[in-house]
């Protein structure tokens, strides 16, 4: 009877899903009917021109053209967007390697991860602005296929029908996954049953494959299409990267703050120990992906792949990437070495704090140069997206903290999360908040 009450729920959110995308394709579709037979010539005529050179402008570029403030508007809110996308994702990619590992120390942050992953909820109405903004933000809506071979092949992906239901049917899919999780969460902190944390394991076990293929196909779609004619098979396993080191180094600091407040009982220096290992540990495997992108685009030197870097050597956008190798990995690989850096706050709250910098520079250098090819350029726009989106998680995140029990009463591995929380050795002592 579970089993077939989540099938229900789960196709009474695919027809929400299906409900939803009605309105943006009827907008859509009027707004295509209304436009001028001549409307997207140019952007036609440019992809039907002759393959550019190695470095040279290809079809997608803005250059020569000043973008619209609807245009400014919209890129602004796609890197919004995408940055607290990353807090929703990473933090659900969280409790599904928490129940596959069997994690011990990680319980007493569940919850605050179970909520981050709830966010995708009001990122799924989020999505509505994306939508109806569509032929602002991605420019291969304006191109025939038969004109742009790379378009061409990938048509089955890349045509408006397919992008706004496959969209909508991933948010689906994270929505329903993150709920459940948390679901089966609240239900075991009520009885205690040992059967909820067998579900969170079964759905864990084919939901780290549902999620790792879903997410890909997302930022192909929102981000990497973007520039229809990049090409790159670890593109969403770079964005994975970036979002837990993003989400790692929040939850640290939510640890840091709630374990001196409502999660003073199951916060210890393990896990505050735990957090800033991963940090650092991401730190890493974050370089090491965008290292390994760049080196393997650019060893094989086609200009279909290369052409993606060389935009992002333009201008200040040169700089900027600089700063990414710099300020994303070098200067927080080297704080983070010593261990008694990890405990500290006076050195963590900083890092935190760059760590939501950095991460938003990330998400501008791969967004922004499609409608700024020479150089970075900030508007009004990037913080007020920025800020607003970021603000309404924070209400959403709060909300639920303060609804639902603070950390799982009743997880099968909470004593182990509480009582081996000993970290021993020089440098180890955690600071007062």
């Amino acid at each position: 009877m579970n089993a077939f009450r989540s099938l229900r729920r789960l196709f009474a959110l695919l027809a929400c899903g299906g409900a939803l995308f009605l309105a943006p394709v009827a907008l859509v579709a009027a707004e295509h009917a209304a436009a001028p037979a001549d409307a997207h010539a140019t952007p036609a005529a440019a992809a039907s021109a002759p393959a550019p050179a190695h470095g040279q402008d290809h079809a997608h570029s803005h250059a020569g053209v000043d973008p619209t403030v609807l245009q400014m508007f919209a890129f602004s809110y796609l890197t919004a967007f995408m940055f607290c996308l990353s807090l929703a994702m990473a933090g659900l990619v969280f409790v599904i390697l928490h129940h596959l590992f069997d994690a011990g120390w990680s319980v007493s942050v569940l919850r605050l991860a179970e909520h981050m992953a709830c966010l995708v909820k009001p990122l799924f109405i989020a999505l509505i602005p994306l939508l109806l903004l569509q032929g602002e933000i991605w420019r291969w809506l304006h191109v025939n296929p038969a004109d742009d071979h790379s378009l061409d092949v990938k048509k089955v992906l890349f045509n408006r029908w397919t992008f706004n239901v496959v969209l909508i049917l991933l948010f689906v899919l994270w929505t329903w996954m993150a709920t459940t999780f948390r679901r089966y969460s609240l239900a075991q902190d009520k009885d205690g049953a040992a059967i909820w944390t067998r579900k969170a394991r079964f759905l864990a076990g084919w939901g780290i494959f549902a999620f790792g293929f879903s997410l890909t196909l997302g930022v192909i779609l929102l981000m990497m299409s973007l520039q229809w004619q990049f090409f790159s098979t670890i593109y969403g396993v770079y964005y994975f990267a970036g979002s837990m080191w993003l989400v790692l180094a929040t939850l640290y600091g939510l640890a840091r703050w709630l374990g001196t407040r409502e999660l003073k009982p199951v916060i210890f220096p393990r896990q505050i120990h735990d957090l800033s290992v991963l940090f650092f540990a991401f730190t890493v495997f974050y370089a090491y992906i965008g290292f390994s992108q760049y080196f393997l685009i650019w060893n094989a030197a086609i200009p279909e792949e290369t052409f993606w870097y060389v935009d992002r050597e333009k201008g200040s956008w040169w700089e900027a990437g600089l700063l990414l190798l710099f300020g994303h990995f070098f200067l927080p690989f080297l704080v983070l070495l010593r261990i008694d850096t990890k405990m500290s706050l006076a050195v963590m709250v900083p890092m935190i704090a760059w760590a939501w910098l950095m991460h938003y520079l990330d998400m501008t250098f791969n967004i922004m140069p499609v409608l700024y090819p020479d150089g970075l350029h900030l508007t009004i726009f990037d913080p007020l997206c920025w800020f607003g989106l970021v603000a309404a998680l924070a209400w959403f995140f709060w909300r639920d903290f303060q609804k639902y029990p603070k950390w799982t009463l009743k997880h099968p591995r909470l004593k182990e999360a509480v009582t081996h929380h000993e970290v021993t050795g020089a440098g180890y002592a955690v600071d007062e908040l």
